[in-house]
């Protein structure tokens, strides 16, 4: 079996494979197809034939032994499990969609502004967003720019150029510590904007989107639309590892300046944000359109991983890359940026039977914006900041730390008395 073949195989179930694994009979199965329990779809080249995504397979049978034993369905939660751990209002992931608060994310991008997106995400109103981002922009904190300057000599990639600028700004801003749902959306659109400042490297006036766009597309307004857009696809995904992080630290009472810090730290990894940056190396090492289907065959060969494909929880493919890859061709039509990134999804869907995702689709929206190095890592930062906020304020009027117990795996007790007879 090839490569290619082995990663259809591991995405996709059998009828019989399905069955077994659920414990149940043909008849069963195909009646939970026909309730919605379980997607399928014609095999290729087999039309009588049903395969089903191996997701949906672990997700039900997670469901019936969480109905048996609770006890075991409990610690798979924690790594894709189909157990929610917490309730959220944020964000749905519903039939290979993204909603915010019940609204279409994919709309949103085409149709509202950044500070409309946060203010739904924050308050449930898109329409206090004028009052939230109202009067002057924040300053940055004392000292920050000399800071800044400094650790230019060191080289330091947008994210981390936050991650020093931000413990001096929450060390000013007093009224964060007001953690009242309101006073929290105000802080966060205060954040907001002293992080487009900080990665423009600019002034800090006007729109997030208009900030981004004079800072890096400079003499090119027309980008700050697809640069809004790629910021509300990347603004939240429900209970990643990143929106997580920012919920323990909001439940422990710490300010948002501490729960955007905790964020920026979990997404630099490279299990999450860090899929963007190994999705830039995929497109120097293709070089051009020509060389995009031997680069994705190359580290097929290698047996390396290739990132930027693929979600488990959009077996069809992700609607965010998918609507990424459609802006950068609106933005550079007939680019080599453009026909690069166009060349390597199809080698996506040929070689390996995935779909562009999130990281690719922010990694070829810069290339074809010509915008700075690591800005794709940049844009999911600035994005995701919205969403932290929003599971910050929902964690907020919990009023509870979040603090799991631990299975023990370790030595068993000693008992000093015995073991000093």
């Amino acid at each position: 079996m090839s490569r290619e073949e082995a990663g259809v195989a591991d995405r996709w179930c059998t009828a019989q494979e399905a069955a077994a694994e659920l414990g149940v009979t043909l008849a069963t199965l195909y009646a939970y197809a026909s309730r919605g329990l379980l997607h399928s779809e014609a095999v290729p080249g087999e039309p009588r034939a049903r395969r089903y995504p191996r997701e949906d397979v672990e997700r039900l049978k997670g469901r019936k032994e969480l109905r048996r034993e609770p006890e075991r369905a409990v610690p798979k939660a924690l790594h894709w499990g189909p157990t929610p751990v917490l309730e959220s209002a944020i964000t749905l992931i519903e039939g290979g969609r993204l909603f915010y608060r019940g609204r279409d994310a994919i709309d949103l991008a085409r149709r509202g502004s950044v500070e409309e997106v946060a203010a739904l995400l924050w308050t449930g109103d898109p329409g206090e967003a004028a009052g939230l981002f109202a009067g002057k922009p924040p300053e940055l904190p004392a000292g920050a720019a000399a800071l800044l300057k400094k650790v230019k000599k060191v080289n330091l990639a947008p994210v981390e150029r936050c991650q020093v600028v931000l413990p001096l700004a929450g060390a000013e801003d007093l009224a964060a510590w007001d953690l009242r749902p309101r006073s929290v959306a105000a802080t966060g659109a205060r954040l907001l904007r002293l992080l487009a400042r900080v990665l423009a490297g600019g002034p800090g006036t006007g729109g997030i989107a208009e900030i981004l766009q004079r800072g890096w597309a400079p003499g090119r307004p027309e980008a700050a639309g697809s640069i809004a857009a790629a910021l509300i696809l990347a603004a939240d995904h429900e209970l990643n590892v990143s929106a997580f992080t920012a919920r323990c630290v909001a439940s422990a009472g710490a300010s948002p300046y501490d729960v955007v810090t905790a964020g920026l730290a979990a997404l630099k990894g490279a299990r999450h944000g860090g899929h963007t940056r190994r999705m830039e190396a995929v497109f120097r090492e293709a070089g051009s359109a020509a060389g995009a289907r031997q680069a994705v065959a190359d580290r097929l060969r290698r047996g390396e991983e290739i990132p930027g494909t693929g979600h488990a929880l959009y077996p069809d493919g992700d609607p965010r890359g998918k609507a990424l890859l459609a802006l950068a061709l609106e933005a550079a039509p007939g680019s080599p940026a453009v026909a690069l990134a166009e060349e390597l999804a199809q080698a996506f869907r040929e070689l390996l039977g995935d779909h562009p995702n999130l990281d690719f689709g922010l990694v070829a929206l810069a290339r074809a914006l010509d915008l700075p190095p690591d800005t794709p890592l940049a844009l999911f930062a600035l994005g995701r900041t919205i969403g932290w906020i929003g599971h910050a304020i929902e964690e907020y009027a919990q009023d509870r730390l979040i603090r799991p117990r631990a299975a023990y795996v370790g030595e068993p007790p000693i008992d000093a008395q015995a073991s000093a007879g």
